[in-house]
């Protein structure tokens, strides 16, 4: 028997295909906008360590992240500009494109001149929207994960019916008995695991998490 649940109704989602920058300037300040698609949520620490690395003198790396399908899984950073004048625009242009998957770091280098709260809020807009309609946006299906486990011997059984319906190995240790992590298109799971279900030898798969 495979157990799963479902606790979304889409069946796929938004996201963008590669990295792309964009720059805008108001006042001698220049602000560069560097949008990422993103893997995990941790990502972020990685992408963030090497933009300080390639702009030592810059004054604030301000940046927003949306990742999963849940809705509550981001985070934003004003990084010493005045609160809500970074981050949340930048979240803003994410959400409004509904994508998710996206991390924007602003590199910002100051001009001289105080822009001010609305100037920042302009500004952190203007770069964030100019990046992501520099960016392509690709729709991917939601996945489901499960943990298959089974005899070696089904090897190709279960390979045939992951290739079938487009799954994705995301993880799995080939033995005598193997354990298999894979992600279901949701458009999938009830032919999908019918499918598995009729493999002699499967055992219990388990949903680890969404998407």
């Amino acid at each position: 028997m495979i157990l799963f649940v479902i606790n979304f109704s889409l069946d796929y989602y938004n996201t963008i295909e590669k990295p792309v920058a964009a720059e805008f300037k108001d006042r001698g300040s220049k602000f560069i906008a560097y949008a990422y698609p993103l893997a995990n949520a941790k990502e972020f620490k990685e992408r963030l360590k090497e933009l300080k690395k390639e702009h030592p003198k810059a004054s604030h790396y301000c940046f927003a992240y949306r990742f999963g399908l849940e809705g509550n899984n981001f985070r934003v950073n004003d990084d010493g500009e005045p609160s809500g004048s970074a981050g949340k625009p930048i979240l803003g242009q994410i959400d409004s494109k509904k994508l998710t998957d996206v991390l924007i770091v602003v590199v910002r280098y100051f001009g001289g001149t105080l822009l001010g709260v609305p100037g920042l809020v302009n500004a952190y807009k203007s770069v964030a929207s100019l990046a992501l309609q520099a960016a392509s946006v690709v729709q991917k299906p939601v996945e489901i994960k499960f943990l298959l486990q089974f005899d070696y011997s089904r090897f190709s059984e279960v390979m045939r019916v992951i290739k079938q319906y487009d799954c994705a190995v995301l993880k799995k240790d080939i033995q005598l008995f193997c354990t298999m992590e894979i992600g279901i298109p949701s458009g999938f799971i009830k032919v999908c695991i019918e499918k598995l279900e009729q493999i002699r030898g499967m055992e219990t798969s388990k949903i680890l998490s969404s998407k």
